[in-house]
């Protein structure tokens, strides 16, 4: 009795790896050739070159392409002759390619790697086939081009702004004058020009001086390639070398040897505190800075008391401006959250 269910046990056991488990073969479905291998559909052995490859599916491709064929000459009909067709076509596209006739001949040398196999295959079918590489470098110059284009534009829009301030318009005008850009000579002739081209002109002369004499800072100055994605990328070895090497000097001058702060570590230090980029603290005016120099905002206890104060000092602000009552007032009879009922 015992036995008997031994042996049962081991027909299930048996049964249920048959149904569950795909049979080994070198051959399988939907990969290259499917069930037939791709030498015996060309009629040639693995050891046959290249040359003799191409020979083999250009004997087989007269006989059955679509456009050569003549019913008749073969028991095949039109149908079966495509298919032959496509699957000639297919063994010529599998042994051809060198690196994709590896994949195909270590497939019927290992057939247990039944899952690796169809790995291998799909990941060369779905594989981009343009270089990775040049998919980036393209991505990165189109990014960089429109870098450059947008900080351009954002340097003209501070140029055309800065044109209809009268501070700076009044100043141009008078270094203008002064290099004797607008002095008016009376033209006569076939010279003379309308007064739409000497103003255009004047313009022109008052945008280039604002130009070279006002240093714009901050998200608005005038661009420069160095700062595009690009240049960045290069010469990324270049600024990793710099950081590395300044902050080793850093760490050797005030830590170790204890010297005192320079004014451009100082500012460095508050920029840090302040959590600012270059940038934006580039943007600043120079009297605030200066006011943080003598605040001695550099050293933590004085940056510290200085935040409390600007925190104090905006507390008391919000409290007696009047748009900050009113919308104090909205928040707490009509801001969200509130629920209203309507009487029946």
């Amino acid at each position: 009795m015992a036995a008997s269910i031994e042996l049962r046990l081991t027909l299930w056991i048996c049964l249920v790896f048959i149904l569950c488990f795909p049979s080994v073969s070198a051959l399988i479905e939907g990969l290259y050739c499917g069930t037939q291998s791709c030498y015996d559909v060309l009629g040639v052995s693995r050891d046959v070159s290249k040359a003799e490859i191409g020979r083999a599916y250009r004997q087989l491709a007269r006989r059955y392409h679509p456009d050569r064929f003549q019913p008749g000459e073969t028991d095949d009909t039109r149908e079966s002759a495509q298919q032959k067709f496509l699957l000639v076509a297919t063994a010529y596209e599998t042994l051809k390619d060198e690196e994709l006739r590896k994949d195909y001949d270590y497939m019927l040398d290992h057939p247990e790697e039944y899952y690796s196999h169809y790995y291998t295959y799909y990941r060369r079918r779905l594989a981009p086939k343009v270089d990775v590489r040049i998919v980036i470098l393209v991505t990165i110059c189109a990014i960089s081009l429109f870098q450059y284009y947008s900080w351009w534009s954002s340097y003209t829009e501070a140029i055309n702004y800065l044109m209809t301030v009268p501070k700076y318009r009044i100043q141009a005008t008078e270094l203008a004058k002064q290099q004797g850009l607008l002095n008016r000579t009376k033209e006569k002739g076939k010279n003379r020009r309308s007064k739409e081209e000497i103003r255009e002109e004047e313009e022109q002369i008052i945008r280039d001086i604002i130009k070279n004499k006002i240093d714009i800072k901050g998200g608005y100055q005038k661009p420069n390639v160095s700062d595009i994605l690009l240049c960045k990328i290069v010469l990324f070895p270049y600024h990793l070398c710099t950081y590395v090497a300044w902050n080793f000097s850093w760490f050797y001058r005030f830590t170790i040897r204890g010297e005192e702060y320079g004014e451009e570590e100082r500012l460095y230090i508050i920029r840090k505190y302040m959590k600012m980029s270059q940038a934006q603290f580039d943007s600043l005016e120079n009297s605030l800075i200066e006011t943080f120099l003598k605040q001695q905002l550099w050293i933590k206890e004085n940056y510290e008391a200085y935040k409390k104060e600007q925190e104090e000092e905006m507390k008391m602000k919000m409290a007696t401006d009047s748009r900050w009552k009113r919308y104090r007032r909205w928040m707490k009879s009509e801001g969200p959250g509130r629920l209203t009922f309507a009487d029946d």
